[in-house]
């Protein structure tokens, strides 16, 4: 589950059984405080996964060597078992822009994009996993499909894939897509790890209706069946709950997680025998 400040002391003083917590690492950046005196306290009973949300990977301003060096620093000092980071951009000639904004899917892009996971991966002396973005808009110039174009950054770079199930809902509800046949071109073999939260639904049933990403609420159902299908693709890969907003009591993400482990369970036992027979016959 995705780690946060108002879980801090029941987590130390409850220990709820779940695999890892994952924590934006832009938060703990400072040289210290109780951000780092409770999340010392919680990486020394529990495995941790950092998230990156502001490097700007999708952008064409050279990579912020004060920010890599934050980084750096932060995955040294907690060892994580994942670090990931957006396919977005944040950063201008004018400064940053605290969102994470599409890019056109170009041969220019890709190169782009490319070179800056190439640099994140040696400055962390690590493979880090590139997350597939919620979208509300397309690029006319763009020539090739999404799944296409994190595909081939793997393929290159030799990052992973941190799938995103409710932005794959959000995005391919809002430009008319299928979200499970999106699910079925993304290489299984890349995938590091899953994304799983709630979304809004804003102007229902009219010509303007949109999802948002919000993560303000429970999982809902259309994620949970694309999860369920993707993990059947995949195999079992961590998977972690998302609430960054209206955030509610430990227990509620202990219940999705545990209903993420059951789905996951569900998923691999029924995809096994099918995995096998593939298996046989090469």
């Amino acid at each position: 589950m995705s780690l946060k400040p108002e879980h801090y002391r029941a987590i130390l003083d409850n220990e709820p059984a779940v695999p890892f917590f994952e924590v934006h690492a832009e938060n703990y950046m400072g040289a210290g405080g109780p951000p780092h005196r409770y999340l010392t306290a919680i990486r020394e009973r529990y495995a941790i996964s950092v998230h990156g949300v502001g490097l700007s990977l999708g952008g064409q301003l050279p990579l912020d060597r004060e920010h890599l060096g934050r980084l750096k620093t932060l995955v040294d000092r907690y060892e994580p078992a994942l670090f990931s980071e957006h396919l977005a951009w944040s950063t201008h000639s004018r400064g940053f822009l605290n969102d994470l904004l599409p890019l056109p899917y170009t041969v220019d892009t890709l190169r782009q994009v490319c070179e800056h996971v190439d640099e994140l991966q040696s400055h962390l002396a690590r493979q880090i996993l590139l997350e597939n973005p919620a979208t509300y808009i397309r690029f006319d110039e763009s020539t090739f499909e999404e799944t296409d174009f994190i595909n081939e950054i793997a393929r290159r770079t030799g990052c992973g894939i941190l799938l995103d199930v409710n932005n794959v809902v959000v995005s391919c509800a809002n430009h008319g897509m299928d979200p499970f046949a999106y699910v079925g071109r993304i290489d299984p073999g890349a995938v590091g790890e899953f994304h799983l939260a709630g979304h809004q639904r804003e102007h229902e049933g009219t010509d303007d209706e949109v999802l948002i990403d919000t993560h303000d609420r429970s999982v809902g159902p259309s994620v949970w069946a694309l999860y369920e299908a993707a993990i059947g693709l995949t195999g079992a890969r961590p998977a972690m709950i998302e609430w960054d907003a209206n955030i509610p009591s430990l227990h509620v993400l202990v219940a999705e997680a545990a209903q993420a482990d059951g789905i996951t369970a569900k998923a691999t036992e029924a995809a096994a025998p099918a995995r096998t027979s593939r298996c046989s016959h090469v």
